[in-house]
């Protein structure tokens, strides 16, 4: 039987949460959609957070960043391959090692991460400004907590993640 509103916030059942999240987590990508396609309409949103993995960590071999997305690395290939034709991202020599490759955001990618993020934050405010107050008590933490839960770094600035 369906719940109410009221019966989830009050559930710790495991499927309750799971629903609530991701009901949450639909409106979270449309908004990172919207705010994607504004800034870059050839973006996707898996490359989008690719992006974010550079921005966040920096200059990262191929085979880390693979398994950073949770992808095979020929696919990290395509999308690194595409972000560079479009001059997001470079390939550069690692200077602790000569032999490595590794990728490293250009300004340009910099700018897109920035005014991407920056849009989701304005979205995602306002929505949260139209939760009632009361509401709101222990979001910061459950969410915290979920992405702690699932491997997401925190966001320590604006521009340090996709938030």
């Amino acid at each position: 039987m369906p719940r109410t509103p009221g019966e989830l916030a009050e559930s710790t059942d495991v499927d309750a949460v799971t629903d609530a999240v991701l009901t949450a987590s639909r409106l979270l990508v449309a908004v990172s959609a919207r705010s994607i396609a504004a800034v870059d309409e050839a973006i996707t949103l898996a490359q989008f957070r690719l992006l974010v993995i550079l921005n966040s960590v920096g200059a990262t071999k191929h085979a880390a960043l693979a398994e950073q997305l949770g992808v095979n690395p020929s696919t990290a290939s395509r999308m690194v391959d595409r972000l560079v034709a479009a001059g997001m991202v470079v390939r550069e020599t690692n200077p602790a090692s000569r032999r490595e490759i590794v990728i490293d955001l250009t300004a340009e990618g910099r700018r897109v991460v920035r005014q991407v993020t920056a849009r989701r934050r304005k979205e995602i405010a306002r929505i949260v400004a139209r939760m009632p107050e009361s509401t709101r008590v222990g979001l910061v933490d459950a969410l915290s907590a979920f992405a702690e839960a699932g491997g997401e770094p925190a966001v320590t600035t604006p521009d340090a993640a996709w938030s």
